[in-house]
């Protein structure tokens, strides 16, 4: 690589270089330097296997609590932040821009802290100690190196931010002893510790997320010199520093301990998935399934890229690793540069929102919102899933519009055996799938203790049996983009080459959904097996295929194994860097109140217009997401937006469910990877493509469009997130429905059905889908869906209720900021019981007296107090489901005329273009 000559940190716009800079660091050294990092990754990952493995309990050694977990874990991203990424990004004029943008902001950081002290204070050394480090950091960005060199000042940058990091580890009994009070080297190793970990922030993530963190900071002790809407009475140094570094509030919060507990086995899942093999065998799967249809490269990169976002936490790798052989072949079969680039983009963003990983995403709604892992993946399944069936329609549209054709298969066949050999083949699986999951609850009900024995060995069984299978088959191998001719290969071949690669992902889930784990035990169990998998899988296929070198294929699963546990740690930095650094807003955020404050600016610049305050919200997820990966992306939407939009949206009297609100903002947020300027993503498949990256994101959002759609459907209709679902009937209604609304989405804004539409034409068919989607806007002109109740019916409504039934709220009172407010509530009322158990369950006490009914407690951290419900409010109505209202499904039928009619007319005008084509023809 010349950059590695010439001194640039990272050069060109090569996509492999755009995916270290982002995911796992540019640099790579030789020698020592490489053992080092080697040995510092491999090392991390196997502390994070160990404590997430039931040893520690077992051999009553090696157990850590959450805090100290959390600093270790801080203390390995860290030292790989400042070793494995270069300090410098870009010259500009000779000038390191990003140096002096972070010299800047920590000078003035650095100086309205000492101000704080002026007069004598005796913590001087405190900041003449961080103005040395300060110091350090800009050496370091102005003496750029080549990228197989770690400079000696980075390695000292490196110590320093570990021990600062670990300091927390290092001297918790003495911290635990003495709350609030930090000594001098406690505020020395937080002030250090903060600067090299926006320093580190710098280097991983790029500036997006320092800027937002340093205005943050800035908040914290500027808060007197604010505006009236948001001043507060500003921070001392010791008492923010406390609150950043020296307890579980700030850096070391919720957020660093889901990278600790839960994202970090899921992302070394990932990686040692993608070393077995199955990442290959993924693209071709997608391949030989799809690649022949029209345009059948561009529908095999959804596809595939759904598949790697199952296991990936990071949409620019996604786009890499699916896009350095989907767009070229896109290319191949007639798709523009920009327009390749754009699907892959929209295929890989969306396999951020895809469960049960969802860019790491769906550990922390785990924690932010307070319901199991088992509901968020069922809540987030529906909308992905729907999202890719448009996204795949789409392309076929696009397809049929530039009469594109597919790619020829490499062995032509009768369509019958094809279609044989791969029921055949999906058959198998149903039958495995189903002998496995029935079995296994034969098999506990029968033989009790020693039932999780006899399904290992169901499990071992079933690998060599697929293995077996493989042997059988030749190796998969990718084929060259480039080549000159591309043919596809036979579908029933190329899938049993790696049944057993779904093995890992059935004991994931099936730990997850039937064993009811925790996510961090589920991963071990899933990670442990796949271990298993890369030691044996070579050797035992060896055997099977009666090689004459066994040995050689046992090697090289072993160092496969550590390649994949280096790779596993290396893509964690910046996850672990960037939940840390957003760590820093939500401690802002809780010692200076500013999210109640977003609350009142988002109402007063909306004018109270429910439908700008949800615009509003989405834009501002976008604005706050640019530059940032997908997991401190949604850390600092969810902090600062998803209150907001839950709190407006009780006022105006919209029910939002948590995870609605959630997931609204998430969404939102994931587009800053697709929108220009900053859209990393769209970077990286021009980088593959060839072409223009404004002209790919832009054409990327015209794809995503319907993305974008899902969240503001499914805040005025959960259904849509499997919120009350009432009966079988009615999920496969709702299922039908959306799909088809996700299409004629695709049809309208593509202009596109059967022919090419008329503008009349596409508005009906987006009234249609809008029907299809929210059939309860129509009818609840005609009939209100809910009727008030009396107060006083509190307690017997929440005791008629089904299981994990909604109760609907309206209350009225204090606040617990101490304004006065009224809103409405939905909260989940769990298992049936008596009333006052269930209301209970949400977190409420209740007491009636005559037609009134107050809240005499309110339980923390249970739902109700994430809704904002403080004790003394007053319940001014009970509002249940009007069972005499028709079914809103009703408005399904007009809806569905108007599509007719859209079809007969695009038919005839189609059928009219085939007589006058003959008639010509004739002629």
């Amino acid at each position: 690589m010349s950059e590695q000559t010439s001194g640039q940190a990272v050069g060109g716009d090569n996509p492999e270089d755009i995916v270290a800079k982002a995911d796992t660091g540019a640099r790579n050294p030789s020698g020592l330097p490489a053992k080092i990092l080697f040995l510092v990754a491999l090392a991390w990952s196997l502390f994070q296997i160990w404590i997430a493995s039931p040893f520690p309990f077992w051999f009553r050694f090696g157990i850590f609590n959450d805090t100290q977990a959390r600093s270790i874990h801080l203390a390995f991203a860290l030292f790989l932040a400042f070793t494995a990424y270069p300090g410098i990004v870009k010259r500009t004029g000779g000038v390191p821009v990003f140096a002096i943008v972070f010299g800047l902001a920590g000078a003035g950081f650095l100086l309205y802290a000492a101000s704080l002290f002026a007069g004598g204070s005796e913590q001087w050394p405190i900041f003449a100690i961080m103005a040395l480090v300060a110091g350090a950091v800009a050496f370091a960005a102005f003496r750029p190196k080549p990228l197989d060199v770690v400079p000696a000042v980075d390695w000292v940058l490196a110590v320093l931010a570990a021990v600062s990091a670990g300091y927390l580890y290092i001297f918790y009994t003495d911290l635990a002893a003495r709350p609030g009070l930090p000594t001098l080297l406690d505020l020395i190793a937080a002030g250090v510790g903060m600067v090299l970990l926006l320093e580190a922030t710098r280097r991983a993530l790029g500036p997006a997320l320092l800027v937002i963190a340093c205005i943050f900071l800035f908040y914290t002790f500027g808060g007197q010199i604010m505006p009236d809407m948001i001043a507060h009475r500003g921070s001392s140094f010791q008492r923010a520093m406390s609150q950043q570094w020296l307890t579980a509030e700030g850096v070391f919060g919720i957020a660093l301990g889901v990278s600790t507990s839960f994202v970090f086995l899921f992302v070394l899942f990932g990686a040692l998935l993608d070393k077995a093999g199955a990442g290959n065998y993924f693209i071709k799967v997608a391949f030989s399934l799809l690649g022949h249809f029209r345009g059948g490269p561009a529908k095999a990169a959804v596809v595939a890229s759904g598949l790697t976002g199952l296991i990936s936490g990071s949409s620019i790798a996604n786009v890499v690793t699916t896009g350095t052989f989907t767009i070229p072949l896109m290319k191949r079969v007639g798709f523009p540069a920009e327009r390749a680039g754009a699907v892959e983009v929209a295929a890989s963003t969306n396999g951020q929102i895809m469960p049960p990983v969802m860019g790491a995403a769906a550990f922390l709604m785990v924690e932010y919102v307070g319901i199991p892992y088992v509901d968020v993946i069922r809540h987030a399944f529906l909308p992905a899933i729907i999202s890719y069936i448009g996204l795949l329609y789409l392309v076929h549209l696009e397809a049929v519009k530039d009469d594109l054709k597919g790619l020829p298969r490499r062995t032509q066949t009768v369509w019958y055996r094809s279609a044989i050999n791969f029921g055949i083949t999906v058959a198998s699986l149903i039958i495995l799938a189903g002998a496995i999951y029935y079995g296994i609850g034969w098999t506990r009900d029968v033989f009790g203790p020693i039932a999780t024995n006899i399904v290992a060995i169901g499990v071992l069984l079933a690998y060599l049996a697929l293995l077996w299978v493989a042997a059988r088959e030749d190796d998969l191998e990718l084929d060259d983009p480039n080549a000159p001719v591309i043919e596809l290969p036979e579908v029933g071949k190329t899938l049993r080459t790696g049944l057993h690669f779904i093995l890992p992902v059935v004991v994931l889930v099936w730990a997850l959904i039937v064993e009811r784990l925790s996510p961090g035990l589920s991963a071990f169990y899933a990670v442990a097996f796949l271990i298993f998998i890369l030691l044996t899988q070579r050797p035992i296929i060896a055997l099977m295929r009666r090689a004459s070198d066994i040995v050689g294929p046992a090697r090289q699963g072993v160092i496969d194994l550590f390649q994949g546990l280096v790779a596993g740690a290396r893509n964690m930095v910046g996850i672990g860097v960037a939940t840390a650094a957003a760590g820093i807003i939500v401690g802002v955020v809780a010692q200076t109140g500013i999210g109640g404050v977003l609350v009142d600016v988002v109402q007063y610049v909306s004018g109270g217009n429910l439908l700008i305050m949800l615009i509003l919200t989405a834009a501002i997820c976008i604005l706050l997401g640019l530059g940032l990966p997908t997991t401190a992306n949604y850390i600092i939407v969810a902090t600062l937006m998803a209150p907001v939009l839950v709190e407006l949206g009780s006022q105006q009297g919209l029910v939002i469910p948590l995870i609605a609100a959630h997931l609204f903002v998430f969404y939102f947020g994931l587009m800053a990877d697709v929108t220009p300027p900053v859209g990393l993503a769209s970077f990286a498949a021009a980088a593959v493509s060839r072409g223009d990256p404004i002209r790919t994101g832009l054409k990327a959002i015209s794809y995503d469009i319907r993305t974008m759609l899902l969240p503001f459907i499914f805040i005025f209709n959960t259904q849509l997130l499997l919120i009350g679902i009432g009966s079988p009937f009615e999920l496969i209604l709702l299922v039908v429905s959306s799909i088809g609304a996700m299409l004629l989405f695709a049809a309208g804004t593509q202009g596109f059905f059967i022919v090419r539409s008329r503008i009349y034409e596409s508005v009906l068919l987006l009234i249609v889908c809008f029907t299809l989607f929210r059939p309860g806007f129509w009818m609840d002109m005609i009939y209100p869906p809910y009727e008030s109740r009396s107060p006083a019916e509190v307690v017997e409504i929440a005791e008629q209720l089904p299981e994990n039934g909604y109760i609907r709220l309206s209350v009225e009172g204090l606040s617990p900021l101490g304004d006065n407010v009224s809103k409405t509530v939905m909260l989940n009322l769990g298992p049936e019981g008596s009333g006052q158990e269930r209301l209970a369950q949400a977190g409420l006490q209740v007491m009636t007296m005559g037609e009134q009914a107050q809240i005499t407690s309110v339980d923390f951290g249970s739902e109700a107090e994430r809704f904002g419900v403080n004790f003394g409010m007053q319940i001014t109505e009970v509002l249940v489901v009007d069972e005499s209202r028709p079914p809103k499904e009703l408005m399904f039928i007009p809806a569905l005329l108007i599509l007719g009619l859209v079809y007969w007319l695009q038919r005839r005008r189609r059928n009219g273009g085939k007589l006058a084509a003959t008639d010509t023809a004739k002629a």
